[in-house]
């Protein structure tokens, strides 16, 4: 069983709200899920306190048992000075389709 760290959407159409939960890899994004660490709004500014509330606690014991954080975790626990989140290289992707194309041929 592989226990990941995410988001699961609650609100209402058009006004997320996303829980952080501890889900078991194979459970669909809303559905059941082990425990909630948190919650995230998008909607409040970035510097508002209220847009991210995470117990740390909890986050670094799942981290110790195994758990996997997702992308976006991942993000807000480097943030938070948690885990690393290692940088992404991707040179092609900055290149405009064109100038690649033409320095292929």
């Amino acid at each position: 069983m592989s226990v990941v760290i995410r988001l699961a959407r609650a609100g209402t159409k058009k006004r997320p709200v996303y829980h952080v939960v501890v889900a078991d890899s194979r459970f669909p994004r809303d559905g059941r899920f082990i425990e909630r660490l948190g919650h995230f709004n998008p909607l409040l500014p970035k510097d508002n306190e209220a847009r991210l509330k995470l117990d740390l606690e909890k986050v670094k014991a799942w981290l110790a048992k195994g758990a996997q954080p997702s992308d976006r975790v991942l993000r807000f626990l480097d943030a938070a000075g948690i885990a690393k989140r290692p940088a992404r290289k991707n040179p092609e992707k900055a290149v405009p389709r064109k100038e690649r194309k033409a320095a292929a041929a």
